[in-house]
């Protein structure tokens, strides 16, 4: 779709859905697709897990109304360190009808709403409540799998709603209110603590702190203060390449791809190993700028003509870039025929080399999933 087109729908779907005369006044509309998470968790004997949904959310946070009306959807209650490619198929497919640009153009009718809504009614963007220990993983894998002309944006908790100084309140409000405002699409966001950030760019960076979420060297598209936004770059989706959806619809079809990792004293043991299980394709997280060891570089060099080997780097920022020779250097797995993961850190290389291959992508086509918008 060019920018023409995507300009114009939006446009429609702003005059359509909120210039309409409403009682309310012609709020916006988004919808919360519910996934789980800490967000969503209380505490129990055996531990927290997530128990809440998306409508008992948003009548914890009464704030979520001061800036849209919102509906919501459950997908899955599962933890973040637990999801499963059909939650994330799910999620893609739930946001996808909320915006009525489902494969039949339909939305299906929301678990929960303010009275008098139509079920049928178009959402003016959606937002995904997720655990953070994956919530980087889903938001680009979002933004692989649809282009939609409505934000989406992602967001999750570190803190409870139970716990002293929880931080749900505030991303949930935060999120709808990205979501309410159509200068955040195309592309998917994660809101966080009073920031936005490109799902491509995204990362967790600590462990438990509340600004956990950060973008190395690329920064937050947005901030936010109470009363006021701030538009740092443009925002966009972060893949040139056409949505994989329509071509990825059988979480089945998604094969296993584990992430090597090279550092000292590291063999081949590894990577044979997942070769002998018949996996998909391999994410090598190599050293500096893409580099590994000698023995897992001869391992790689034998296992590029049976399965796509795509490289990574270990540091939080930088790109890729063959640099060095011997036998386990980025140039030597280049004249291999590896694929560099560029700027993205291994994770996100597995969820786009995964989806890739789901989608029956050619070596070109996989290429270009590492390749920025």
């Amino acid at each position: 779709m060019n920018g023409t087109d995507r300009c114009g729908r939006r446009e429609d779907r702003t005059d359509r859905d909120r210039s309409a005369a409403r009682a309310d006044g012609g709020r916006p509309l988004v919808a919360v697709v519910a996934c789980g998470g800490t967000i969503a968790s209380e505490p129990g004997d055996d531990g927290a897990a997530p128990e809440k949904t998306g409508a008992d959310l948003v009548e914890a946070v009464p704030a979520v109304t001061d800036h849209a009306r919102v509906t919501t959807r459950e997908v899955c209650s599962q933890p973040g360190f637990d999801v499963r490619w059909k939650d994330v198929l799910a999620t893609a497919t739930a946001a996808r009808d909320a915006v009525g640009e489902g494969p039949d153009d339909a939305g299906g009718p929301s678990e929960s709403g303010e009275a008098g809504e139509s079920a049928e009614e178009r959402a003016d963007g959606v937002v995904v409540t997720h655990g953070t220990d994956t919530l980087a993983d889903t938001a680009f894998a979002l933004d692989l799998l649809s282009d939609l002309d409505a934000p989406v944006v992602v967001t999750g908790a570190q803190r409870r709603l139970d716990e002293p100084s929880s931080d749900v309140p505030a991303n949930l409000a935060l999120a709808v209110r990205a979501a309410a405002d159509d200068r955040f699409a195309p592309g998917v966001h994660v809101a966080f603590d009073d920031e936005l950030h490109a799902a491509r760019d995204v990362v967790k960076g600590h462990s438990n702190a509340l600004s956990t979420m950060t973008s190395p060297e690329a920064g937050p598209v947005a901030t936010f203060t109470r009363a006021a936004s701030r538009l740092l770059r443009r925002p966009e989706r972060g893949v040139s390449l056409d949505p994989l959806a329509d071509a990825v619809d059988d979480a089945a079809a998604v094969p296993e791809v584990p992430v090597i990792h090279s550092g000292t004293g590291v063999g081949a043991g590894a990577l044979e190993r997942a070769l002998d299980a018949g996996v998909g394709g391999v994410v090598v997280e190599g050293t500096g700028l893409g580099n590994v060891t000698g023995a897992l570089g001869d391992a790689i060099g034998e296992a590029v003509g049976s399965v796509p080997v795509v490289v990574a780097g270990r540091p939080p920022a930088g790109p890729t870039e063959p640099v060095y020779g011997t036998p386990g250097g980025a140039v030597t797995l280049a004249e291999h025929g590896v694929t560099f993961a560029g700027d993205l850190p291994a994770a996100k290389a597995r969820v786009a080399l995964a989806l890739g291959l789901a989608a029956d992508l050619d070596r070109d086509g996989i290429e270009a999933l590492f390749e920025p918008a």
